[in-house]
């Protein structure tokens, strides 16, 4: 119970996800407050915090390595969102409609949006991504081309190093990066082979996520579609990284949608 509950780094995430009842915490009994977390209004969220606390716990004792806050709550919710997807049925058989916004977690920090793109024949691989504080206002953007290639997972990895690297850059400490690419989400929350094509510059993205209070989550396109805007504006270009003080003109409109909360439908 200290490890998953009542240790001061686990308090703060309870916390972090509205767990903030004394009641929460005043249970002794391990199976009582299981059961009775299943029953509250997030259960998904209640048993992927459990769940990952205790991988924490564990990576701490055996591999000496400790995560950011940011890091953990963005694991946690992208556990109870493959949760929610593996049970959900709106009993037709056939997918219902969904409404996906920007900064689908509400995190008041720093958010980093960053995509990669491949366009054209022959191929032209790009990446790009932008910088916003929590309400929405425009900080920064990037965007570059990637020549001699037409790898896409390339082009989001990328994307997600160049966009962390420039966070460093302008002194950021605590920012959430969303990306639509679950494949990039997992080989840099996960175990990646040492053998992977891409390992250097996958361990690049964790050791900076590891440096500050920086993490990763996974988002649907109709969240990301600012990003994909600079991601096919590098691939557009003959730059290898461009760095935008002010939001290009197309993007501004786009932008302020996000910060009003704008609900994309997505099927």
């Amino acid at each position: 119970m200290h490890c998953i509950r009542d240790c001061k780094f686990s308090y703060t995430i309870w916390q972090k996800f509205d767990f903030t009842n004394q009641h929460f915490f005043s249970s002794n009994c391990p199976q009582t407050w299981i059961k009775a977390g299943t029953k509250c209004s997030s259960p998904n969220i209640f048993l992927s915090t459990i769940w990952w606390l205790w991988i924490h716990r564990n990576q701490m004792c055996f591999n000496n390595e400790t995560w950011s806050i940011n890091r953990l709550c963005a694991a946690i919710q992208n556990s109870a969102a493959d949760i929610a997807r593996a049970f959900h049925t709106d009993g037709t058989g056939t997918h219902s409609s969904r409404l996906v916004r920007w900064n689908t977690g509400n995190h008041p920090c720093h958010i980093l949006n960053v995509d990669g793109s491949c366009l054209g024949v022959p191929v032209r691989a790009g990446f790009g991504g932008l910088l916003r504080n929590g309400a929405g206002l425009f900080i920064a953007g990037f965007s570059g081309y990637l020549p001699n290639t037409d790898c896409v997972l390339l082009a989001e990895l990328t994307a997600i190093l160049k966009g962390l690297r420039l966070a460093l850059d302008m002194g950021v400490q605590e920012l959430v990066c969303f990306t639509d690419s679950q494949l990039s989400v997992t080989l840099i929350t996960g175990d990646a082979s040492k053998f992977h094509t891409y390992a250097v510059l996958i361990q690049d993205i964790k050791d900076i996520i590891a440096s500050r209070n920086y993490g990763i989550q996974h988002t649907l396109r109709e969240g990301n579609h600012c990003a994909d805007y600079m991601a096919k504006l590098g691939a557009s270009s003959d730059s290898n990284f461009l760095l935008h003080s002010s939001a290009p003109q197309d993007l501004i409109d786009m932008i302020k949608l996000d910060a009003m909360g704008t609900p994309f439908p997505r099927l």
